[in-house]
């Protein structure tokens, strides 16, 4: 068996950048086959539901794979994010490749899971990709904890608004 790569020093790397790495979990009051159809069936206001002032522009290129283009405004200014989504029904998971230059490359990984006492809940990783030099674990901690609490934010008003339209 010949090795892939000699070193490490053989694997190119042209930018620098780091990884922060981070998680949450989101309760739903569904069962878990319908908190995920609920949460994959993607449409243009989703950006809304997160609690953004933007859309979202799907397109979809098969059966399980799409491509979200996603634009709103923040204080900083205008942000666009494209994603490639890849969805899993059979394990009730997907992933999110962040495809735009602002963090390309960053992956996200959700699944729905049953929970013991009724209902489900979303499972999250995120491991998000930004340029230069690596900060120091505490720099890492405070950014994993930011984006933490940024998504699960977006994850709670996304399941108020999966309980408003399930619950009808």
């Amino acid at each position: 068996m010949v090795a892939r790569f000699k070193s490490e020093a053989a694997v190119e790397q042209s930018v620098e950048t780091y990884s922060v790495h981070y998680g949450f979990s989101q309760h739903f009051d569904f069962p878990p086959e319908e908190a995920f159809r609920w949460c994959t069936d993607y449409a243009p206001d989703d950006v809304e539901l997160m609690g953004e002032k933007g859309r979202r522009k799907v397109k979809r290129l098969n059966e399980d794979t799409f491509v979200l283009n996603d634009k709103y405004k923040t204080k900083e200014g205008k942000v666009v994010k494209k994603r490639l989504v890849r969805v899993y029904p059979e394990r009730l998971s997907w992933t999110n490749t962040r495809l735009s230059k602002d963090g390309r490359h960053s992956q996200f990984l959700y699944q729905i899971v049953s929970e013991e006492r009724g209902g489900s809940r979303l499972d999250f990783v995120g491991s998000q990709i930004f340029s230069g030099k690596k900060p120091g674990k505490a720099k890492l901690d405070a950014m994993a904890k930011q984006l933490a609490n940024e998504d699960s934010a977006a994850w709670r008003n996304l399941a108020k608004a999966m309980a408003k339209d399930l619950s009808k």
